[in-house]
């Protein structure tokens, strides 16, 4: 089991955090893919531990850990830093108007073929007169999150599901497809 969790781990920080094509990204870009790089990296840490006890205990690893971790890394970066999807397990990750759209984009995109590490949205926005900074690369399904989020769960993975989350939106994906997406909003007055 641990090897599998590896071996996804790795795919995931390849195919995720490949930088998308850009000349000269701007420093905010490169702090936002940073800082998922190191969301992604704590809670797949956390995740690929946990599996190796059981599928159950990784639920509860995306239940307790992953806000903490979230939280953890915002408050270091004094930028708001998370994951949010089109399908979501908690609703706390629900994702805004504009997120919707990035993510619709994205699941667009990656039913057309296009390499999910080519993929990246970024945004400057004006709000109350200063400039919000937005970043978005997406989540893809790998063959070790369709324990938890495929379209057939072990009997006792769906029942720590349905026992963590009633409300659970988060599953039926297929490998390759769009899990959902990380998050950077570097808020107006932080500077960057």
């Amino acid at each position: 089991m641990r090897s599998m969790a590896s071996s996804c781990l790795a795919l995931l920080l390849a195919g995720i955090f490949h930088p998308a094509a850009a000349d000269d990204p701007a420093p905010w870009v490169l702090e936002s893919r940073a800082a998922a790089q190191a969301l992604g990296g704590r809670l797949m840490g956390e995740l690929t531990a946990a599996m190796a006890d059981s599928p159950a205990a990784a639920i509860e690893v995306c239940s307790a850990r992953a806000p903490q971790i979230a939280a953890e890394e915002s408050a270091a970066r004094g930028a708001r830093i998370g994951r949010t999807a089109l399908r979501v397990r908690n609703p706390a990750n629900a994702p805004s108007e504009w997120q919707r759209r990035v993510l619709e984009s994205f699941a667009e995109a990656l039913a057309a073929g296009a390499d999910p590490a080519t993929l990246e949205y970024t945004e400057v926005v004006p709000v109350g007169g200063a400039d919000e900074r937005r970043w978005m690369k997406p989540i893809v399904t790998g063959p070790l999150c369709l324990t938890c989020h495929g379209t057939t769960l072990a009997p006792e993975v769906a029942a720590a599901v349905e026992a963590r989350y009633p409300q659970d939106e988060a599953v039926g994906f297929t490998a390759g497809e769009l899990r959902g997406a990380f998050q950077v909003v570097w808020p107006a007055a932080t500077g960057h």
